[in-house]
C-alpha cells in the first residue's frame, strides 16, 4: 500500500544546534541566551563544559545520523519527499532551510521538532523560530509543525528497551532494588505552570511517560523498581524557582536513604546531547561514584528504528488529517494523543508576545 502524503511535498527536521568548534562556542550560547541579560562569565563557564568535547556539541552530528535515518526510513516506505534540516541556535539555520525549500519550489512542508514534550521553550518557542525563517522568506512554504510525540510508542518503547538493558548492566546484587531515575531538562517553574492549555503539561506529560516505562520495566522484570523524575540543566538566576529535584541533589538524597543502585534514564531527551554527555555522563556519574552508588545511564532513543519511524507516522497522520480524514493517533500511558495546533495563550512566551506557527490563533 501506498502512504499517502498529500498535501505536503517536504518534511523539515527543527532542532536546536550546536557549536561544532572552540571558535563557535561563545557565539553559539550567545544565540541561545540573546535577550536575557546572562552575564558573559557566566556563558564562559558553560562554554568551558563544551571545551571537555573539543569545542563541539555531539547535536549536530547526531541531528545528521537522523536526517540520514529519516530519509531512509521514507524512501524504504515508497515516500518520495525530500528531508531538510534547520536549527533554532547554529548552522545550518532555520531561515536558510527554509530558503533553501522556497527555492527548491516546495509549497508546503511538515515539521519534526526534536523536543517531544510542552513547554515554551521546548514548543512554542520553536513555533516562533518557524514564523520567524517564514518571515524572512520571500515566498516560503507553508509550515505545519507535526504534534507532540513524548507518549508515541515510538518514542517509549526505545526508553523502556535502553532502561531494561540499563538494569541488566547493574551488579546483580544491587539490581532489584535499584533506583529509576528519570531526568529531564529543568525550567522555571512559571514555565511550567503555564505550559500546555490546562497547566503544568510539561511535568505531567513526563510524569505520564515515566508510569508508562515503570510500568512496561514490571511487566518485563517482575518487580516494581522505586523511581522519581528528576532534573537536570538548570541556567537561570538563584532567585527565580526552576523544577527540582536537581539529578546531583537527588543521588545524595538516595545515598542518604542507603540506596542500592540507580540508573539515569534521560527521558527528556531524543539524542545524547551536551545535557546527557556533559550534566549526566560526566557530572552525574562522578557524583553517584564519589556517594559509592552504583550507577548507570540508559540510553537515549537516538537512531532506533522505532523512533526513527515516529517522524513517517506523524506526516502520515497529519496529512490525512488534512486531508479531512481521521486516522489513528497512536499513543501509550494515561494521556491521550496531544493536538496539531496549539490553542491560543499556550505555553506563552514569558518575556514578549511573538507570532508562532501552528496555532489555532492563526
Amino acid at each position: 500500500m501506498v502512504l499517502d502524503v498529500t498535501p505536503y511535498d517536504a518534511v523539515l527536521l527543527v532542532s536546536f544546534g550546536g557549536p561544532e568548534g572552540p571558535d563557535d562556542v561563545l557565539p553559539f550560547l550567545e544565540n541561545v541566551t540573546r535577550g536575557r541579560d546572562i552575564p558573559r562569565e557566566r556563558l564562559e563557564e558553560v562554554g568551558e563544559h563544551y571545551h571537555l568535547f573539543g569545542g563541539r556539541s555531539p547535536i549536530n552530528d547526531q541531528n545528521r545520523e537522523l536526517l540520514a535515518a529519516v530519509r531512509e526510513d521514507l524512501s524504504g516506505a515508497g515516500i518520495d519527499l525530500p528531508v531538510y534540516w534547520g536549527n533554532r541556535n547554529w548552522q545550518p539555520f532555520l531561515a536558510d532551510a527554509v530558503r533553501e525549500m522556497a527555492q527548491d519550489g516546495i509549497t508546503r512542508a511538515a515539521c519534526f521538532v526534536t523536543s517531544a514534550y510542552s513547554s515554551y521553550s521546548s514548543c512554542r518557542q520553536y513555533r516562533e523560530n518557524l514564523a520567524a525563517a517564514a518571515a524572512e522568506v520571500p515566498g516560503a512554504p507553508r509550515l505545519d509543525r507535526l504534534r507532540q510525540y513524548f507518549n508515541h510508542p515510538g518514542f517509549v518503547e526505545p526508553v523502556v528497551d535502553a532502561t531494561l538493558a540499563a538494569l541488566a548492566d547493574l551488579p546483580e546484587s544491587v539490581r532489584d532494588g535499584a533506583h529509576l531515575s528519570f531526568v529531564t531538562h529543568s525550567i522555571p517553574e512559571s514555565m511550567n505552570e503555564a505550559s500546555g492549555r490546562q497547566g503544568s503539561a510539561y511535568v505531567n506529560q513526563h510524569r505520564s511517560v515515566v508510569a508508562a516505562v515503570v510500568d512496561r520495566v514490571r511487566q518485563e522484570t517482575g518487580r516494581r523498581n522505586p523511581h522519581d523524575l528528576v532534573f537536570c540543566s538548570r541556567s537561570g538566576p538563584p532567585h527565580v524557582p526552576w523544577l527540582e529535584p536537581d539529578v546531583n541533589d537527588h543521588l545524595e538524597a538516595l545515598a542518604r536513604k542507603d540506596a542500592t543502585g540507580v540508573v539515569l534514564i534521560p527521558v527528556g531527551f531524543v539524542s545524547d546531547h551536551m545535557e546527557v554527555v556533559y550534566d549526566l555522563d560526566t557530572e552525574a556519574l562522578a557524583t553517584a561514584a564519589k556517594l559509592d552508588l552504583p550507577a548507570v545511564r540508559a540510553a537515549t532513543p537516538g537512531i532506533d528504528p522505532r523512533f526513527v519511524a515516529v517522524v513517517r507516522d506523524l506526516l502520515v497522520e497529519r496529512a490525512a488529517t488534512e486531508r479531512g480524514e481521521k486516522p489513528r493517533r497512536r499513543a501509550v500511558g494515561s494521556l491521550q494523543a496531544w493536538w496539531d495546533l496549539c490553542g491560543v495563550g499556550c505555553c506563552p512566551n514569558p518575556r514578549e508576545e511573538l507570532p508562532a506557527l501552528g496555532g489555532v490563533e492563526e
